[in-house]
């Protein structure tokens, strides 16, 4: 009988075509999603970041805050001081909750909103504040009438104010008012700074006539506003422009627009005013640090918008990593610097407000409200 001999067989070895083929088909997905549902604009304009001119030393003066209502607040974003010395805060769980010259808190006022910003005390005899709905538009919070919109996003189905961000009530009763961007809303505020083109207004509401005029567009997200101490101009932050904004209200410049104060060493968020007429602006790091060179790619940046689901942009932000207020004058020049460089006590600070030679900071990762105390000159 003949023997018969085993066949031996080689493992098959996955050729080198395969994987370029593999390759190929994921770039190939990648680019579809980038050219058919990319939500920023194919062509968006160069990212604009601080320069190095505009580094100052680091501190760790923030590490010194005080944490006040640990725990009672969720994600303050903004704050304010009435006349009877009352603070409020604007939280993320849709609360105004405030805190009485006695020292304790209280629930005040449920807006049921998830998208509330930024708050102004009210000069009506019902007193009150001023509150920003991204969603809703400017409403009226006060005790006499619970809340009520009081300038509406839409009008007869038209949405009219896109992102409503933050708000300042002059003496005449007027407000004036920030609409970030006309493109993208709250929950993916970080496609504007990816698509890096301008999408904001200043605004101004009349109560007596009803009305709503248009001071400034093509802002770079219109943020933080602030009337001077005189009230003969408005500033408003540009956050992703690093710089903001004068428009004249009064005065032989009245209608004209000029840089206030440019090149800061952070994107600035909520800007106020303080007792000597200064002003707290409150600066946020949309890139962490080291990602600089890689965000400047115009297709990375298309990549990022992209893929929503994947959160990449989270890899690169910044703002929960460190923060940061500078105090400017009313001439623009930078004062006052203060840090929390790593985050170790605070982060995203996005509001900081003086009284009663304390400085008050809102963050929107936080459960408390900063405090610090400032030395008297």
């Amino acid at each position: 009988m003949a023997e018969t001999r085993g066949i031996r067989r080689r493992p098959a070895k996955v050729g080198g075509g395969v994987w370029v083929a593999a390759l190929s088909s994921l770039l190939l997905a990648i680019s579809l999603q980038v050219i058919l549902l990319c939500p920023i604009s194919p062509s968006p304009h160069p990212l604009q970041l601080p320069s190095p001119a505009a580094v100052f030393p680091l501190n760790r003066r923030l590490q010194e805050v005080t944490k006040l209502g640990h725990g009672f607040l969720k994600d303050p974003e903004d704050i304010c001081v009435d006349a009877q010395g009352i603070l409020y805060a604007a939280t993320r769980d849709g609360w105004i909750k405030r805190l009485h010259p006695n020292g304790s808190w209280e629930n005040w006022k449920n807006t049921h909103s998830r998208t509330l910003l930024g708050i102004a005390p009210s000069n009506s005899d019902h007193g009150g504040i001023i509150v920003c709905d991204a969603d809703k538009g400017i409403l009226k919070v006060n005790e006499q009438d619970g809340f009520s919109v009081l300038v509406s996003s839409h009008v007869n189905q038209t949405r009219i104010i896109s992102f409503a961000d933050d708000v300042v009530e002059a003496a005449d009763g007027c407000l004036y008012f920030s609409d970030a961007s006309s493109k993208f809303g709250l929950h993916n505020w970080y496609l504007d700074f990816l698509e890096a083109k301008p999408h904001g207004r200043l605004l101004k509401y009349d109560p007596s006539s009803n009305h709503i005029s248009t001071l400034l567009d093509n802002l770079h997200f219109a943020n933080g506003v602030a009337l001077s101490a005189d009230q003969h101009y408005v500033v408003v932050c540009e956050t992703f422009k690093y710089r903001c904004v004068k428009y004249w209200l009064k005065g032989e410049k009245e209608g004209e627009t000029e840089i206030f104060v440019d090149n800061l060493p952070g994107a600035p968020d909520n800007i106020n005013l303080a007792p000597d007429g200064s002003f707290w602006i409150a600066l946020i790091q949309p890139i962490r640090d080291g990602s600089e060179l890689f965000v400047r790619s115009k297709i990375v940046r298309q990549i990022v918008a992209s893929f929503p689901k994947l959160k990449l942009y989270e890899v690169l932000n910044g703002a929960r990593r460190r923060a940061m207020v500078v105090k400017v004058d009313a001439d623009g020049r930078i004062l006052t610097k203060l840090d929390d460089p790593n985050g170790k006590v605070i982060s995203f600070v996005t509001s900081a407000l003086e009284f009663h030679h304390h400085l008050y900071l809102g963050s929107l990762n936080a459960n408390f409200l900063g405090v610090l105390p400032l030395t008297l000159p």
